[in-house]
């Protein structure tokens, strides 16, 4: 499926704030919020950085929508994360009423917007996300490979 420019724009932008992620050692997932073409909300993770579980970069972007528009109701905003969230933000996605939810690859243990769960698209809550998934799905997916494959590689030992 094909999508309008803007949507490969501000998930390169999401991708952006992923490889921020990268280079702080924290599993590379970034996202933006988009309010009338326009980033409003910026995050990528950061639960090592600040000690927190719930530092993910849907979070942290949805926060600072929120307090950009001083709403916690982002009914005209969409959501673009380089990775399928979980359940925290789904629920964080459906409270918000966040309009578009645009993710990049999916994530098979967490995921739960059509892998492991499908709360936003369950039909259960009184609000319902539109919800695209697969873009830039490879370089996100390459991000995540990148950063485990360097977790797994056993430090050289010194003589």
């Amino acid at each position: 499926m094909l999508f309008p420019e803007h949507v490969y724009r501000f998930m390169y932008a999401a991708l952006q704030e992923a490889e921020k992620a990268a280079e702080s050692d924290e599993v590379p997932i970034g996202a933006v919020v988009v309010c009338r073409n326009k980033i409003i909300g910026r995050g990528f993770n950061q639960t090592e950085l600040l000690k927190d579980s719930t530092a993910h970069a849907e979070m942290l972007a949805i926060t600072a929508a929120s307090n950009h528009l001083q709403s916690r109701i982002l009914e005209e905003c969409d959501l673009f994360v380089t990775v399928e969230p979980c359940v925290m933000c789904s629920g964080a996605v459906l409270l918000s009423r966040i309009n578009n939810l645009y993710f990049g690859t999916f994530e098979p243990k967490f995921g739960a917007c059509g892998s492991l769960f499908n709360i936003v698209e369950s039909g259960k809550y009184n609000y319902k996300p539109n919800v695209f998934s697969g873009i830039y799905s490879d370089e996100s997916k390459l991000l995540l490979k990148n950063y485990f494959r360097k977790k797994r590689i056993p430090p050289i030992k010194k003589s």
